[in-house]
Parts: structure tokens; sequence; C-alpha cells
């Protein structure tokens, strides 16, 4: 039953429309009295929903899995107990008969699939709601991994995908989240970046990519792949026998230094985001394996993220005024890494970069440990949700990516030195990325000074600004009372108004049908002025 296209819409759709109720009746009801026991409920409430989700998600597949993981990297636009639910996602089913695997096999190769395969196991030996990955040999007697697409998976996504488009519309016509959120940006990154996984040439493309720039990284490996047996549904690459990374009893068993592992895992993280801007976006312990020899074997690279060259001097940008605290660099750089959106109160934001920057600049880097870090991130995040700022996509999956790849570090080895791995290569990464600009140009060399003597330059405006600091608190705080409530009033005037349309619209059609002449008149009077309404209110 869910495999069919209106069911699927309908379970969807119905799902968003209940969180959508429960949020906006939560916050019409507890307004203006935000204790910590409404705090309380409040997240009791999205924990709840949460749940929902996830059981609705595992019981559907599908695109529902990945939005799933999608989301749980938006740190930007859900509630933190919503992505501590998500969290757990994993995207693991029950596996399809042999027979319906083989049958996509032969479709792609419009052959027998014994003409090229000697052997295929008899069942998968791994399952998700994309693909399933069996144990092969080919003619010439290699052991080979094929990753096949699951049957129908194109027709449910497409199901899914006019879901969603259905739940964005109606998220920007009746609810106050198409203030903080760009949905229609939010819909795209998410259709890239799912959307590739589903062509597995791209991601034999991806793991080309990865084989040639660390070749010569010392034991690293990325498989094979065969070019002659790929297509956009089938994907072959050589068999590598490993066990996950995170295999404790396997590395004991070998006898393998965990420390060792950890520090060269570690780099080639670190390798992948600083030199070429690509990286693996799903470092989970299930695609980081670990040969009996400790090398290191990367696979699957369906998910990849990407940071450009010009994101990267904007983060160096970012670090500069963050480190010389002229925090107008740091707000230029965020806008050209589009973290924020148009109405973004630069004031505001520049004051919270300030403050969360003091809170922690008595804290030397060498001396702040996991707690700091913790709450260090904790800080930026709450930034993140109450200010207009939405993460890219590849920045939120590189958040995402590191949470999971820092969790994979503290298995090996829960006392490695991340800050002082990281220390000497982004340093040599930022003298790089300086020397490939041309640092002592006039134009750097005039932002250094500037930045270097920007203490001294705003002191006096510091203390200025200090003294006059609970006025300029109080003009924003009605300010944003303000608007909130006016863009709430709207907000219910436009859904009402929607209702009435609704309604009435019914009531022509009824009275039409019955031929009610009374009824017609009344229900167009009606439909026509709630319109009107509708349309009037911004």
């Amino acid at each position: 039953m869910n495999q069919i296209t209106f069911i699927r819409i309908f379970r969807i759709v119905w799902l968003a429309v209940k969180i959508f109720l429960q949020v906006t009746f939560f916050q019409r009801r507890n307004r203006g009295n935000w204790s910590p026991l409404v705090e309380k409920r409040w997240n009791d409430m999205i924990t709840k929903q949460a749940k929902e989700y996830k059981n609705l998600a595992l019981k559907l597949g599908g695109l529902m899995i990945k939005l799933g993981q999608f989301l749980s990297t938006r740190a930007d636009i859900m509630p933190p107990s919503f992505l501590a639910e998500l969290e757990g996602l994993t995207d693991r089913v029950p596996s399809v008969p042999k027979k319906s695997i083989v049958s996509v096999l032969e479709q792609e190769w419009n052959t027998p699939h014994t003409n090229y395969l000697d052997q295929l196991s008899d069942s998968a030996i791994a399952s998700a709601s994309i693909g399933e990955v069996y144990k092969a040999v080919l003619k010439n007697g290699m052991e080979v991994a094929v990753k096949v697409q699951r049957p129908g998976t194109d027709r449910i996504l497409r199901a899914d995908f006019k879901a969603i488009r259905i739940v964005i519309w109606m998220a920007e016509k009746f609810t106050p989240f198409a203030k903080q959120i760009d949905f229609k940006l939010l819909y795209v990154e998410m259709t890239e970046t799912i959307g590739a996984e589903l062509n597995f040439l791209k991601e034999l493309q991806n793991g080309r990519a990865f084989a040639d720039r660390f070749d010569a990284m010392e034991g690293v490996r990325i498989p094979l792949y065969f070019d002659e047996f790929t297509t956009r549904r089938v994907l072959v690459m050589e068999w590598i026998e490993g066990a996950r990374i995170t295999d404790l009893a396997f590395i004991e068993k070998n006898e393998l230094d965990r420390h060792e592992i950890s520090e060269r895992l570690f780099i080639l993280f670190l390798e992948q985001v600083l030199y070429g801007g690509q990286f693996h976006a799903d470092p989970h312990g299930g695609n980081i394996l670990l040969e009996p020899d400790g090398g290191i074997v990367l696979i699957d690279f369906g998910m990849i993220g990407n940071i450009s060259q010009k994101d990267s001097q904007a983060v160096l940008r970012a670090a500069e005024g963050i480190i010389f605290k002229n925090y107008d660099q740091v707000l230029d750089s965020l806008e050209d890494l589009r973290f924020l959106l148009p109405q973004a109160d630069r004031a505001v934001l520049g004051d919270a970069i300030s403050r969360l920057v003091a809170a922690y600049e008595s804290n030397e880097l060498s001396q702040m440990d996991s707690f700091v870090v913790e709450r260090l991130l904790n800080d930026m995040q709450e930034i993140v949700r109450t200010q207009p700022v939405q993460l890219p996509a590849e920045f939120a999956f590189f958040g995402r990516a590191a949470s999971i790849f820092v969790g994979v570090l503290h298995v090996l080895d829960p006392n490695v030195d991340l800050l002082a791995l990281a220390r000497p290569r982004i340093l040599e990464w930022a003298s790089s990325q300086k020397e490939g600009k041309g640092i002592f140009g006039k134009e750097d060399v005039l932002r250094w000074v500037l930045n270097a003597t920007g203490p001294l330059r705003v002191l006096p405006q510091k203390v200025i600004n200090y003294l006059e600091e609970p006025e300029r608190m109080r003009r924003y705080i009605e300010n944003r009372d303000g608007r909130e409530r006016e863009y709430r009033r709207d907000l219910q005037s436009r859904m009402f108004a929607g209702i009435f349309t609704i309604l009435s619209f019914t009531g022509i059609s009824v009275s039409v049908w019955f031929w009610n002449e009374p009824y017609l008149w009344v229900s167009s009077v009606f439909f026509v002025g709630s319109l009107w309404v509708y349309r009037s209110i911004k």
C-alpha cells in the first residue's frame, strides 16, 4: 500500500499538516508566556513529532529517509530536539528478492547477467532505500561489489518529490517559517544533493576523483571502478575485504595501533576539506573500511560535498576578521558564503558574534578542551537558529560529516588531540591560500594593517557602545516584538481568509449542483470577499 503514489503523497502531506498545526497552536497558546515549563513541553512535542517522522520514514523508505538525513544537517532551521531524534535515522531497509535485482541488471546490461558474471551472491550484502550491494565474480575471476538500484525507485521518488513540493507550498503560504527559511533554495539544494545519489555514473566519477587525489597517500585505498559494467542504475567496483573501522575487536585481533589509525584518518579528512574542496559527506563507520594490515579504504561516494576555492578564501577572510575583531569583515565573508538571508540584521549578528568571541577569548586555543569546544559549537548553533541565517547545503553537509567523523575518531581513540593535529595543517593551508592569491599585494597588506590596528581604532566607539547598550537592546526588543506581532496577525488573517475562500467555493459548487439561488448569491459574496482579503494581505 505504501508504494501507491496517492497514499505516499497523502501520508507525507498529512504528517506535515499535523506538525504545522501543532506548532502554530502551541505558539499562539503560549505567546508571551515562555517559561522553563513551556520550554519543556515544546521540546517534548518536537521530540514526539520527530519520532513520528522517523517511524513514517522507516515505513515509506525512499526520499523520506534521505530527507530526514538531510534535515538532520540543518541546525539553522530545525529545533535541537528534532535534530537529536533524527540523528540516528539510518538508511537500512529489507532487501528485495534477488530475481528483482537480476531483472534490473539485465535491463541495464541488455544481456543475461551470466554473460558478465560467473557468480552472484544469493542475498544482498547491504540494503538501503535506493540501492543494494551484492558480491559477485567477473568472468576473469576478479571479485567485485555490484550495487544495483532497487526496482521502482524512480517512481517512488517522483511521488515523494511531489509531496515535498506540496509541503513547501503550504509552509510558504500558511506558516511563519517562510520568514526565516528560503524554501525554494532549500528545495533546490535538497534535490541536487539527494538527486546525485540516484545516478551511479556520478558516484563512479566521484570515486575516480578521490582515487586520483589520494593515490600517493600511504595507507589509503579507493576501490577500482569498472566503466564497462557501470550504468545509471548499476555500479561495479573492486571487492575489498575489510572490517568497519570502528570494529575494535578486528583492530585488536590484527594488533593494529588505534592512535596511529585515528591520526591518519583525521589527516585524510582534513586534506579533503582544505585541498581540492571536495569531501566525503557520509563518513560513517560502514563507509570506512579497515584492512588487516591497517590500510584505510573509503567507499560509497554517492554523497559528496564541495567547497569552492572562492568559498575557501571567504572562510579565510572570516577567520582573519575574528582574529582581528573586525566583525564587518566577518559579516561580509558570511554574505559571500551565502550564509545570510536578505533580511538579516547585520548589527544584531555582529553583536552576537562579538559576544561569542568575547566569551571564549580568555581561553587560548591550546587550552580549549572538548567541553569548551562543545559549548562553542552549541552557542554557534544557537546564533544560527535565532537569526535569519541559512547554511548552504555543502556547509550543512560538512557539519554533519564532521560530526559523524569526530564520533568515529573518538571510538578509535578517545584521547586523540584533534586541535594539535589540525593546527599546523590549517596554518600551512592558510599560508598556501594567501600565497596563491598574492597576499603581499597592496590590497591585502592594507587589509592586514587595518585589521591589526582595528582594536585601537574602535576603542572609543566601544566605550560609547557599552554605555548605549541597554537603550539599544530595549529598542531592538521592541522593534522585534512589534514586527513579530504584525507578521503573525497578518498570517492568521491570511489563513482564515484562505479557509473562508475554500468553504465559500464549496458552497458555490453545492448551490450550483442543487440550484439553490439564494445560497449561491451568499456563497459568491463570501467567496469574492474572502479572496480579496486573502490577496490583499502581504
